[in-house]
């Protein structure tokens, strides 16, 4: 059996390896060629391409990188038109991977979408078009696959893959271990996200810093942690930090994100995907997001849901406290966070509910997914 996949960032990267190793334990013959990172060519993909040549993201790049990604897409197309795979499975990255898969599909090659693109959020015309496009979505959240099946597209809710990886009891005093952190009952530790990319970091991190000042004169003794993946991100945040004359007060890291927010009280966080696992780590956070104005402007009037985080998501109430834009500021946030800081009851409900919704998404997401893909291309999904 051959399985082409086809992945363009390192979240799709770490998917597509967990959905091999699955296929892999239940069919040790079977071939994985596509498009992927270092951990799916790990587990034994062949890749065309390298990963980073679909790794663009933004209006004007894509623009700028158009030939290329165009070249790649009709190379791929007409190599599994001549010689075609028992399954096509485009992972997340939609642009690309729907394009390919509607014209997969339409030869009779059985076709699956890992990661619902957001449709139910904005433009949910277009799950039309990702109904003729592909056999099956595998969704990561319950919310979409029932959104899918009001509109007749066949879906599995597979679970999400972090929630099979973080423990259901985290351990905040191992997690300051490993960190070299004191736990010696002093202060409260506040985790800071401000982005994984260079514009959110450069957007929030003023933002930030101004935040951590007015906390520290509400509550002098709090100290605040933050994970920065590279250099860059991590001069820019300091900077600000600098600026702002609280360089002192935060401690930065070279990643490490989930230990970082493990072993704080209470996280503050950019929206996406580090809302879920302080979520799954059963931290109280606050969320504060800025878009560039234009982009939030269009985004108001195309964005159909009330909440961005994905602990709101989940629960379908504001659970976790949004400050978008302009209510993004040093006062809301310093206050919601002293907030939650000394409001334990609160504290505990969330933790509780965070638990619930854990449990939702812990279903074996890798394994559910290997069970549809071997179902897809005719093999044993049992």
């Amino acid at each position: 059996m051959r399985v082409a996949l086809v992945a363009g960032e390192h979240s799709g990267d770490r998917l597509g390896a967990g959905l091999i190793r699955a296929i892999r334990a239940r069919c040790p013959e079977a071939e994985f060629d596509g498009v992927g990172g270092p951990l799916m060519q790990a587990e034994g993909l062949r890749s065309h391409y390298p990963m980073e040549a679909l790794s663009v993201m933004g209006l004007v790049e894509v623009l700028r990188h158009l030939p290329r990604l165009l070249r790649i897409r009709r190379d791929l197309v007409a190599r599994y038109r001549t010689d075609p795979p028992d399954v096509f499975v485009g992972i997340d990255l939609p642009d690309f991977n729907l394009s390919i898969e509607r014209r997969l599909k339409a030869v009779g090659v059985p076709t699956l979408h890992y990661v619902s693109p957001q449709v139910w959020a904005w433009r949910q015309g277009r799950v039309r078009t990702i109904g003729r496009s592909v056999d099956r979505i595998l969704a990561l959240y319950p919310f979409e696959a029932e959104f899918y099946r009001r509109h007749g597209v066949p879906v599995d809710f597979v679970g999400h893959p972090a929630a099979d990886r973080f423990p259901l009891q985290p351990d905040a005093g191992a997690a300051r271990a490993a960190l070299g952190l004191a736990d010696d009952g002093g202060g409260p530790w506040v985790a800071l996200l401000p982005g994984s990319r260079l514009g959110e970091v450069q957007r929030h991190a003023q933002l930030y810093a101004r935040t951590v000042a007015r906390l520290r004169e509400r509550q002098p003794d709090v100290r605040f942690i933050a994970p920065l993946a590279w250099p860059g991100l991590r001069a820019v945040f300091y900077e600000a930090l600098v600026q702002q004359g609280v360089s002192d007060a935060v401690q930065l890291f070279e990643g490490r994100a989930d230990e970082v927010m493990a072993a704080a009280d209470v996280v503050l966080t950019a929206s996406g995907t580090a809302t879920l696992e302080a979520m799954l780590l059963k931290r109280p956070m606050v969320v504060a997001y800025r878009l560039a104005p234009l982009t939030f402007w269009l985004m108001k009037r195309l964005v159909r849901v009330s909440h961005v985080s994905q602990p709101n998501l989940l629960a379908g109430e504001g659970l976790v406290e949004e400050y978008l834009q302009d209510a993004a500021t040093p006062d809301n946030l310093a206050y919601a966070l002293y907030r939650l800081l000394n409001d334990e009851p609160r504290s505990a409900y969330l933790r509780a509910r965070f638990a619930e919704l854990h449990g939702t998404l812990r279903r074996g997401a890798d394994g559910q997914a290997a069970t549809a893909v071997l179902a897809a291309a005719g093999g044993n999904g049992s």
